[in-house]
């Protein structure tokens, strides 16, 4: 608040409704029939809906391609770890049924045993890993190609 009482807000309240008043004015007054202003009135409102359009028709398009592109993105994403669980289980359905079928063999052959299990939760946690900076590569792809859309 300013030491007159009016702050900024006010001013520029004031500043956009005398801007209206005084276009409002000038059309009134200007040199022109009435047929000729409404004439100039019904050119720019179509060209201001002509643009609308446009700028609408731009919008969905841009909406749809991020669309797809989000649909692409995920279905690569889904299908990347549909296939990393896929070895994952693959690999402990064999350590299970190895372990069933070795269960009579000696303490050393459980050592062996236990070791590829080890192994194979290690490959594993790397593949799981992997998988995880796919879905990075794959998050960061997709939003490069948002950010050249918006350009």
């Amino acid at each position: 608040m300013s030491k007159d009482g009016i702050n900024s807000k006010d001013f520029l309240i004031g500043t956009l409704i005398g801007g209206i008043i005084g276009a409002t004015t000038a059309l009134f007054l200007a040199p022109k029939s009435g047929k000729e202003l409404r004439d100039d009135l019904g050119s720019q409102a179509v060209a201001l809906r002509d643009k609308t359009d446009k700028m609408t028709a731009d919008a969905k398009e841009k909406g749809t391609q991020y669309v797809s592109i989000a649909k692409d993105k995920t279905s690569n994403i889904t299908q990347l770890v549909a296939d990393q669980s896929g070895q994952i289980m693959n690999k402990v359905k064999d350590l299970r049924d190895r372990s069933k079928s070795d269960k009579t063999d000696s303490s050393t052959s459980m050592q062996d045993m236990r070791e590829e299990a080890m192994q194979a939760a290690d490959e594993t946690k790397d593949q799981v890993l992997q998988t995880k900076e796919d879905v990075k590569d794959e998050l960061k792809d997709a939003q490069k190609q948002a950010e050249q859309l918006n350009r």
